[in-house]
């Protein structure tokens, strides 16, 4: 089935940060979505000027501020809807203007795109990973090379181990994955690629997966591509 929106990357950088955020143009209405937008909206306006879109809705995968960063400014130009999961929002006090609140399996329609909502703690208390097709946005939770960190104030690896289960058992195997972060491998692998490639998605046993994810000697924490 051909996809009912058109998806464009957006890599930005700011310091040691480099993330990326992501802009689907729903085709048949012209209403826009963005996941985690960061450091820079100029490329986000560009292509919705471009493509005469109009900015409906911010989706975020969570709270962290390299994926927050420009929520105000968008709320401020397009006056979007802005969504998190509930858990997120009220674990960590997020707090925005225009802030609708989701829950797990909860969907956001965007003219003819069906987004569903997957709440996937572990790198934070109420990570969600947005699921619009043929595309999983999975923030911080599943990136191509591992997952996100977990000792940060509401992480906890034990949820990692069951969120990333979770997907592997609901999402197919050719949706492509769009993380908020490279470590080299560029975005939109598809899920078959990361069965073979991403270590988190071999460990079964939840013991293992904790003392591995919590290890205190991984070098490459934010090297980010």
């Amino acid at each position: 089935m051909e996809a009912t929106y058109d998806l464009f990357t957006i890599k930005t950088q700011c310091m040691t940060f480099s993330n990326y955020a992501y802009l689907g143009i729903d085709k048949t209405s012209r209403k826009a979505f963005v996941v985690d937008p960061s450091w820079d909206v100029s490329q986000m306006i560009q292509i919705l000027e471009k493509h005469g879109a109009t900015l409906e809705a911010v989706l975020l995968t969570h709270s962290h501020f390299d994926h927050t960063n420009m929520v105000k400014k968008l709320e401020m130009l397009y006056h979007p809807s802005v969504y998190i999961s509930r858990t997120e929002a009220d674990y960590y006090r997020y707090r925005c203007t225009r802030l609708r609140t989701v829950e797990d399996m909860d969907r956001i329609r965007i003219g003819e795109t069906q987004i569903t909502c997957l709440v996937t703690p572990g790198h934070t208390q109420g990570s969600v990973c947005y699921w619009a097709e043929d595309n999983l946005f999975s923030g911080d939770t599943v990136f191509i090379e591992g997952c996100g960190l977990c000792d940060s104030e509401g992480g906890s690896a034990e949820d990692m181990y069951y969120s990333i289960h979770r997907l592997i058992r609901l999402i197919p195997a050719n949706v492509r994955v769009f993380p908020g972060h490279s470590f080299g491998d560029p975005p939109g692998k598809e899920m078959s690629y990361l069965y073979k490639r991403n270590l988190y998605f071999q460990i079964d046993d939840i013991n293992h997966f904790v003392k591995y994810r919590n290890r205190k000697n991984n070098a490459r924490v934010f090297d980010f591509k």
